[in-house]
């Protein structure tokens, strides 16, 4: 990260309104105990995540990757208060501070967990969903998509995390097997006829995928 990439991060920050103690304590706990901190969305993601459900007001969410669940505390808060928010988190280690949160965060009831391989359990889930967020394993992305796009209702939206990739998808000669995986995404998203997208220089990145109404 370049100094003025960090200076920009931190006036989006100083801009953006502050976590509150639940998701402040979580963001610290994530950043003193975890391996990959960096991989928590944070206060700018995470109050846009929050606005989205706020201005979609979905019933029906779906979490591809929870990891300490920051995001999934956001979105559920402003997620319809009949909604469920379906997250699924491949590594149990994560189940423990998933639970503890969720329960300080008081939206346990809103928040079915499900720890697994994302890749087994997506295609068993019934329904339809108002929203899909993914934020799991970048070398997947492009076979998550597959097996998400379906999932989605007509005029409902997935939104997808990382897909700038610290500016490495600009790297046509990339060898390197996440950022080959985020390239044919982001490709992939544009040609397919069944969704309109933008994509948004939030963070590292962030797709954001209409379902077209048949």
């Amino acid at each position: 990260m370049t100094d003025l990439t960090q200076a920009i991060e931190e006036y989006l920050e100083k801009h953006t309104s502050p976590m509150d103690e639940v998701l402040e304590s979580l963001y610290r706990e994530t950043y003193l105990h975890e391996m990959n901190p960096r991989m928590v969305s944070g206060p700018v993601q995470g109050r846009f995540l929050q606005f989205i459900c706020e201005m979609l007001r979905p019933t029906k969410v779906l979490e591809v990757g929870t990891f300490t669940g920051f995001a999934t505390i956001c979105m559920a808060r402003g997620m319809a208060k009949d909604g469920l928010l379906t997250t699924i988190e491949a590594n149990e280690e994560y189940e423990d501070v998933i639970r503890r949160y969720l329960a300080r965060a008081s939206v346990a009831d809103r928040v079915e967990l499900i720890v697994g391989d994302a890749k087994q359990v997506i295609p068993g889930l019934d329904g339809l969903f108002d929203l899909v967020y993914l934020d799991a394993d970048k070398v997947n992305y492009p076979f998550y998509y597959d097996l998400l796009v379906d999932k989605i209702r007509p005029g409902g939206f997935l939104l997808a995390d990382n897909v700038l990739w610290n500016g490495k998808v600009l790297d046509m000669r990339a060898r390197e097997r996440d950022t080959q995986a985020i390239q044919a995404f982001n490709d992939q998203v544009q040609q397919d006829s069944r969704v309109e997208n933008v994509m948004l220089p939030l963070r590292d990145g962030m797709m954001l995928v209409r379902r077209v109404v048949d």
